[in-house]
Formats: structure tokens, C-alpha cells, sequence
């Protein structure tokens, strides 16, 4: 199957190296800013981190969109302080949070996959496809959260899983709205 184009190939054309490295760079900025949106919960905090992922992957793509969370998770371990709290550093990288932010990567893969396949054009479509990556981030997530932190399997799923299913929710279907309303403008200007 052909690779329909992105967000940001339909607004902005085929891309320089330049192009695709302020892509990447903006996106990290972005996943970093929405890591500073945090509701402090233990042992895994509720932040904007997985809104600002599924929206850098549904509108760069999945290459593009991997590359800013990889650039993020460097950027934290080189001691910038992007993670959530504005924390740094290989202890927050490898802590009990881990599994999160290395999934990081999946989840903006697979939402960039959504876009590239022409999936994420219409609000359910689009919906389904976030809701679906989403719940994939938990598998890492929580195998990490286990094996790092007194907790066993299923106090894993109750402390770093269960609290932030209907959040995850509301964050697909604001990703929803968002890449279908981009699309409908894209499309209107046209």
C-alpha cells in the first residue's frame, strides 16, 4: 500500500534534511512541554507527554515522529530537563518510569504509522487508531514498572495503568479533533 502523506508533508511539501530536522527538533520541544503539564500521582505522574507524542506522530509521521522521541529521551539523558517535574537524567531514564518513556518511541511510531496508511484522516478513524497505540504504551510501561519497583504485576496495572485509561481517552479524542481539524482547514484552503 501506497504511504499517504502526513500533516506536515501536505501543508509544507517534500522536506530538506533541514526541514525534517526542525521537525524532529519541534517535536522533542513539544513532547517536553507537555511533559511540564503533570498531575503528581505515584509512582507515575499524569502529564500532556502522550497528547504531545500522538500529535508530533498523526502529523510527522512515523520515522519523523520516533526521531523527536528518540531526540527527547538524549536530550533527558544529556541532563536537560525535560522530563516530567522538569527532571534529568539516566536515574529518571532507567527509574521506575523507563518502560513509559522508551515506549515513548512505539507510540509515536505507530500513531505516524496511522497517519502514513491514511487512517488518521477522520475523527474515528483517527480516534481508534490513538486510543489503540495508547493502550500499547502500557505494555512496556508496566513490565518496567514491575521489575523496578516493589510492585508486582498486578499492582503494577492498578498504580501505572489503571489511573490513566480515561485520561488516555480524553487525549485520543483531543488528537482526534486536533488532526481532523487540521485537515478539514488544510483541505478548505485548498
Amino acid at each position: 500500500m501506497a504511504q499517504s502523506q502526513t500533516l506536515i508533508q501536505a501543508s509544507f511539501g517534500a522536506q530538506s534534511i533541514l526541514g525534517k530536522a526542525l521537525v524532529v527538533l519541534g517535536g522533542s520541544l513539544m513532547i517536553a512541554l507537555g511533559a511540564q503539564v503533570s498531575v503528581p500521582m505515584l509512582p507515575v505522574p499524569m502529564t500532556l507527554q502522550t497528547l504531545a507524542i500522538l500529535l508530533v506522530g498523526l502529523t510527522a509521521g512515523s520515522r519523523l515522529g520516533a526521531a523527536a522521541v528518540i531526540a527527547y529521551l538524549v536530550e533527558g539523558a544529556m541532563g536537560l530537563p525535560v522530563f516530567s517535574g522538569g527532571s534529568a537524567g539516566l536515574a529518571t531514564l532507567f527509574g521506575p518510569t523507563g518502560g513509559f518513556l522508551f515506549g515513548f518511541i512505539g507510540l509515536a511510531w505507530g500513531a505516524g504509522k496511522l497517519a502514513e496508511l491514511g487512517i488518521a484522516r477522520g475523527f474515528v478513524g483517527t480516534f481508534a487508531g490513538a486510543a489503540l497505540v495508547s493502550a500499547l504504551l502500557y505494555v512496556p510501561g508496566v513490565v518496567w514498572l514491575a521489575a523496578a519497583t516493589p510492585l508486582d504485576l498486578s499492582g503494577a496495572l492498578t498504580h501505572g495503568m489503571m489511573p490513566f485509561l480515561a485520561g488516555d481517552a480524553v487525549k485520543a479524542a483531543i488528537a482526534a479533533l486536533s488532526v481532523t481539524g487540521a485537515w478539514a482547514a488544510l483541505k478548505s484552503r485548498g
